[in-house]
């Protein structure tokens, strides 16, 4: 049994597509962007403001750069890929639930500037079904 099916390529071509090129835009990124991306980030989880806007912006690529491979390399198991795509994407998520400023107020729905952030749960969806399906996988083998 194959752990990467043909069925799996084109959420995984889709989305790790989508990660590596913002994980390549980022590895260049200015002292502005590097500041508000960090900035975002550190509103959510205080224990980033130790890490210098630069290194943190380095560290992000860094990290979209290696799920967005995973995830196009079609050697790479479906429940390794789909493990990286969870962590990853479920980190974005719990900075959207920590960032009331992204949500309508008294609300779990984005508002216009959380849009582009809370579609990162359909990431965490495909992540953890791609884990699901790559377990399964694996026990019928």
């Amino acid at each position: 049994m194959r752990l990467t099916t043909l069925g799996d390529l084109p959420g995984r071509i889709a989305t790790g597509g989508f990660i590596l090129h913002t994980g390549l835009q980022k590895w260049s990124a200015d002292e502005q962007t590097a500041q508000g991306v960090h900035g975002m980030a550190a509103g959510a989880f205080p224990f980033l403001n130790s890490i210098p806007p630069e290194r943190f912006i380095k560290l992000l690529s860094i990290a979209e750069i290696g799920t967005g491979a995973a995830l196009l390399a079609p050697f790479v198991p479906t429940v390794v890929a789909g493990a990286a795509l969870t962590g990853f994407s479920g980190g974005l998520v719990a900075m959207y639930a920590r960032t009331p400023a992204l949500r309508n107020p008294g609300s779990i729905w984005p508002n216009e500037n959380g849009t582009a952030v809370a579609k990162d749960t359909w990431m965490l969806g495909m992540g953890l079904g791609y884990v699901l399906t790559g377990w399964s996988r694996l026990r019928n083998r």
